[in-house]
């Protein structure tokens, strides 16, 4: 029997890591799965700006270990019957939340930790995480305030490249569709190159239309596998494909990209897609790690 792995999220006691847990617990409930809560920093204390606050502690400088348990009530009270697990460790968040994704299902982060910036600049630890971690990884955006919104589900949404070769990510997306009961939104973005080289001459309603046409071929490559037990919407939408897939995170519950992850390569393993809507999404964003 496979080892039950769990949805991890990584806390520090910020409004942003708060709103991951309660759509980490979320998470875990749908998937029936323990959530393991972890907390890692060199640093003991928190300095400088205050936490958020939680109803039922007070607001002074509190310990590494009231962080997770802090987290910890949060998640229980939202699904009193999800099993928490809680860790502290003293290494850095990137490096060892890397390491928790090797034996989870699912790796949870807010969109940054304490700091002074506007909360719309995305934290370097999210970057890192969707960037390096081995599981999917779950950027939890949207929200003003320090609470995600409770079921009933906005759709899925997951964005096809040039290829259609995101099998993982739009496996991903269906999976997540079927669990909450919502339709499937896949999206190819497609754009007529500025200057393009062809045998023969053609207008540029031709180019348009061919290039529209590749589109409409990869959802083709990347749904045909696919159950069909999920009420499923294919689009083909012209312009960048960050900022198509932007748009359509309007009014959804979930935003899936896919990664192509570089064996032995170093430095951030994000494309101009994942990236840009890491940025700008407006709901939660799952990076799914793709092979090359």
């Amino acid at each position: 029997m496979s080892a039950v792995l769990p949805v991890v999220v990584g806390v520090d006691g910020s409004a942003p890591s708060l709103r991951a847990v309660d759509w980490a617990a979320d998470e875990a409930v749908l998937r029936g799965l323990p959530l393991r809560l972890v907390y890692a920093s060199l640093w003991e204390r928190y300095e400088g700006t205050h936490l958020a606050e939680d109803p039922d502690q007070a607001s002074e400088e509190i310990m590494a270990d009231a962080v997770v348990g802090t987290a910890a009530r949060r998640a229980r009270r939202r699904h009193p019957d999800v099993t928490v697990a809680t860790d502290v460790l003293a290494e850095e968040p990137e490096y060892a939340l890397v390491r928790e994704s090797r034996d989870a299902t699912l790796l949870v982060t807010g969109t940054r930790g304490r700091s002074g910036l506007a909360e719309a600049l995305l934290g370097s630890v999210s970057l890192t995480l969707a960037g390096h971690a081995h599981c999917p990884t779950a950027v939890v955006r949207g929200g003003q305030d320090d609470r995600v919104a409770v079921p009933p589900y906005g759709r899925v949404v997951v964005g096809v490249g040039k290829d259609g070769r995101e099998f993982r990510a739009v496996r991903f997306a269906y999976e997540e569709a079927r669990r909450r009961g919502v339709p499937l939104d896949v999206v190819r973005a497609w754009r007529t190159p500025v200057y393009e080289t062809t045998d023969q001459p053609r207008t540029s309603g031709e180019l348009a239309r061919l290039h529209e046409q590749e589109a409409a071929e990869a959802l083709d490559a990347a749904l045909r596998n696919l159950p069909a037990d999920v009420e499923t919407h294919r689009r083909t939408v012209e312009g960048h494909a960050r900022s198509v897939l932007a748009a359509a995170s309007h009014g959804a519950g979930l935003l899936v990209v896919g990664a192509r992850r570089r064996p032995r390569t170093f430095g951030l393993q994000l494309g101009r897609v994942a990236h840009g809507v890491l940025h700008r999404s407006a709901c939660p964003v799952v990076v799914v790690p793709e092979p090359v």
